[in-house]
Order: C-alpha cells, then structure tokens, then sequence
C-alpha cells in the first residue's frame, strides 16, 4: 500500500492530547486496513504530522474522522526511505518514551552545497582527478554534518543535502563547512570553492512532496550564493537567533517562485 503524510493544525493541544488522539487511531485502523507508523508534533506552532500506510487518502481520513474527529487538513503520498532521511525515523515515539511537549516537532531545515565550477573542474583536470576532488569534498562535509548532527539526505553530484532538526546546527555547520574549505584551500594547490543555501520548514506545507518548498528554496539559494558565500533565508533567520552573523537581507528572484525572495548573507569568516 502507499504511504501518506498528513498535517494536522492542532493550536492548544498538548503532546499528552496527540498521543491519546493517536492511540483512538490504532485502535480502529485494523477495521479499515490502515496502519498508523508513527507521528510528529510540533508544539510551538500547532500542528502533528501523522505517517501512514493506507489504501489512499481518504480512507486514512476515514479513521481520523471516526477515531477523534481530528480531520487533517493536507495529505501528500510520501517514500518510507525519503522520510527516515529527513526525519530520521519511521516508528512510534512511545517505544522511546519521548512523549512531551518538547518531543521531534518534524520542522527541519535544509541545507545545500554545491561545488563552484565543477563542469569546469572536470574538463581542465579530467574526470579521475575531478572525481578525487569531490570525494574530498564529501569527506569534509561528512565530518562536519557528523560534529553538528546533520543528516545526508542525498548527494547531488557535486554537492550534498542534508538535514537538520535545528536551524542552529545548520547555520553553524554551514559556517563550519565553510571554514574547513577555508582551511583546506590555504595547503593545497587545487583549491575547492563551495556555495551553501538553506532555508526551514515543514514535512508537509503547501507542496505536494515532502519538505517539497523547503528543499526547493534551499537549492535555489545555494544556486543563487557567491563562491565561498552562505545564503540563507528568511526563515533561518528568525529561527537562528543570532543576527549579528548575517548581513543586511536582500532579495533573489529565484527560479520556481513567483516573487523575489528575502535571503540574508551569513559571513563565516568573522
């Protein structure tokens, strides 16, 4: 059967609310053919993220209605492996007796590199030394996504996208990434240039895949970057916290959106 995710906007209830509303689900889901995996709830803004495997929607929606009357308001047919990288699990919080109010809200930001000129690299060095230059590459980013709990979520080819469960580890990972390039770039003589975008959001919000906006406003940003240059959006930056590491915001029009986007120039070398 396929797999769904749906979002629920739930403002004032507790994690203690969603996880009785939760357990009404699997009492029932046996009648309709329908298994609840698991859930996310996000306390600070409202809103639960349940995973589920169903014939389609609609019956998924069927044992929501019966169950506790809690309808979602969108759903989107997901890939088990895409939500295990993104949010890092596919079982129920209770097994790890994570019920509170401070339990995975599924808000994650995402982060994109990209080599500068790797088309380029590839035709002036060949493909063997190019390809030596992306796997260092890739170790580096490997090591700091490790030191700051990121997730790889895919390699692009020249780059990497990862996933974080906190905008402060990803901004703090990109400054990091950004300052092993740095670092790596003075002791050798074929130097790598990186760009980083990111941006934060929802599993499901507006798109019909999953992190759909999130991931696509994250590349375009990297796209956007300089050589050398983090951008990251407007969402990131409400979340980070730290303003005095980002420069005066400006805006991007950026392929795929319909009007110019507020980005903010995160400067590493400080």
């Amino acid at each position: 059967m396929p797999i769904f995710m749906d979002r629920h906007d739930l403002a004032g209830a507790s994690a203690e609310d969603v996880a009785e509303a939760h357990l009404k689900d699997l009492s029932i889901q046996d009648q309709y053919g329908v298994k609840f995996l698991t859930y996310w709830f996000d306390h600070r803004r409202g809103t639960t993220f349940c995973l589920i495997d169903a014939p389609d929607a609609e019956t998924a929606q069927c044992v929501h209605r019966e169950a506790h009357g809690f309808i979602a308001g969108e759903v989107v047919e997901v890939a088990l492996s895409a939500v295990e990288a993104f949010l890092g699990r596919i079982q129920d919080p209770e097994a790890a007796g994570s019920i509170s109010k401070d339990m995975d809200p599924g808000h994650r930001a995402i982060l994109f590199t990209d080599i500068v000129g790797s088309t380029e690299m590839t035709s002036r060095l060949g493909d063997r030394m190019a390809t030596e230059l992306i796997r260092a590459h890739d170790a580096l980013v490997r090591s700091c996504l490790g030191r700051l709990s990121g997730r790889e979520v895919k390699h692009t080819g020249d780059g990497i996208m990862a996933a974080f469960s906190s905008a402060a580890f990803a901004v703090d990972c990109a400054i990091d990434i950004q300052r092993e390039f740095h670092r790596y770039n003075a002791g050798n003589g074929e130097p790598i240039h990186i760009r980083i975008g990111l941006d934060c959001g929802e599993p499901v919000e507006d798109s019909n895949d999953l992190f759909g906006t999130t991931v696509q406003l994250a590349a375009r940003l990297c796209a956007a970057a300089r050589s050398d240059q983090i951008l990251i959006s407007e969402n990131i930056y409400q979340e980070y916290g730290k303003a005095d590491v980002f420069t005066h915001g400006s805006r991007h029009r950026l392929k795929g959106f319909a009007k110019p986007i507020l980005a903010y120039r995160c400067e590493w070398l400080n």
